[in-house]
């Protein structure tokens, strides 16, 4: 017998106390007016951020400003996290069956949610590369937070998921100079497929006109205050969560007139904020992803049912990766089947 709408389930990804998540079954309302249904095919693992709450270090005094967009529950725990969502609209409006979507969702098989809430992908984007679209976004955001300048001579220290993609934006722009800066050596094999220099720490050049800080570590962040030029400004990006961060504010940041400016992609940034909509800043960060040089941020699928198991080895190290794609059930089924999904 087949189950009534009422019936429905949908089951999704809980983070239940310091590192431990599992998958709960939930209710599946009916989708209402300006709603729909969405099946889920792929979602992301933003390692950074959610590793944060996977730990329980999220600070109490920005817990609500530190919300995903379509969170439930409260930091510490539980909480049912994530943003890095794509999928199939089931049921909606007209226009919207069939189509694929991305979404600032939690890790959950299926959801519904307003249609407003939903970025449409383009032909061109495979579903799997889609589930970047979040973190591309916040490149976007940073580089208009930045304002790079023709001729700019720039470093972006740290290169994970964020740097990353920082630089493979920055690419196409008429700079100077451009360098990814990691102490992992083996992240050149990552700049190499970017087609960026890659440099160590110690190796970095400096008199950045900008740096933008990835790395969420203190040394990071002291290294880019050395590499930025006189009255130069440093972008961070990286969230501390609960730990400390000390830093030489007595040497190159006061005697060279530095700037640090933090940027955080829950706001438009300043410089567009007036001209841009949190929806189009999405649209841009999709179309982007036409590009197949972000195929190279993939590094690592599991599916759904291993999610819980994913996080923790990646919060212990047992596990590397820059995006962990979870893959869920009937991902591939011949109607949905994308050649380029599969890489």
């Amino acid at each position: 017998m087949t189950k009534s709408r009422k019936e429905a389930q949908a089951t999704a990804y809980w983070t239940t106390g310091p590192e431990h998540g599992e998958l709960r079954n939930e209710a599946l309302p009916a989708p209402g007016p300006g709603e729909a249904l969405v099946r889920t095919l792929y979602s992301g693992i933003s390692k950074g951020t959610e590793i944060v709450v996977h730990k329980g270090s999220v600070p109490l005094r920005v817990a609500e400003e530190m919300r995903a967009p379509h969170q439930e529950g409260h930091f510490p725990s539980p909480v049912k996290f994530g943003y890095l969502s794509v999928g199939v609209v089931e049921e909606g409006p007209e226009g919207w069956a069939g189509q694929k979507v991305f979404c600032l969702n939690p890790h959950q098989d299926r959801y519904v949610i307003s249609t407003d809430a939903l970025t449409r992908i383009p032909d061109g984007v495979p579903a799997r590369r889609a589930v970047l679209t979040g973190t591309v976004e916040t490149a976007v955001n940073a580089l208009w937070e930045a304002g790079p300048r023709l001729g700019d001579r720039i470093a972006v220290v740290g290169a994970g998921l964020v740097g990353g993609m920082l630089a493979t934006l920055l690419r196409t722009f008429p700079l100077a100079r451009l360098q990814l800066v990691d102490l992992d050596p083996g992240r050149q094999h990552l700049a190499d497929k970017l087609g960026v220099d890659f440099a160590h720490p110690d190796d970095a050049k400096p008199d950045c006109d900008i740096v933008f800080h990835c790395s969420a570590s203190q040394e990071g962040l002291a290294r880019s205050l050395q590499l930025a030029g006189d009255e130069g400004e440093i972008i961070e990006l990286s969230w501390y969560a609960n730990r400390k961060v000390t830093l030489p504010l007595g040497e190159d940041f006061h005697a060279r007139r530095l700037s640090i400016r933090a940027s955080q992609v829950g706001v438009v940034a300043r410089a567009r904020r007036h001209r841009r909509t949190t929806a189009e800043r999405l649209e841009l960060a999709v179309e982007l992803l036409k590009d197949p040089v972000f195929d190279a941020f993939l590094t690592g699928a599991s599916p759904f049912t291993d999610l819980p198991t994913v996080v923790q080895h990646l919060a212990d190290g047992t596990l590397e990766a820059l995006c962990h794609v979870i893959e869920y059930p009937n991902t591939d089924s011949p109607a949905e089947a994308d050649p380029n999904d599969r890489k």
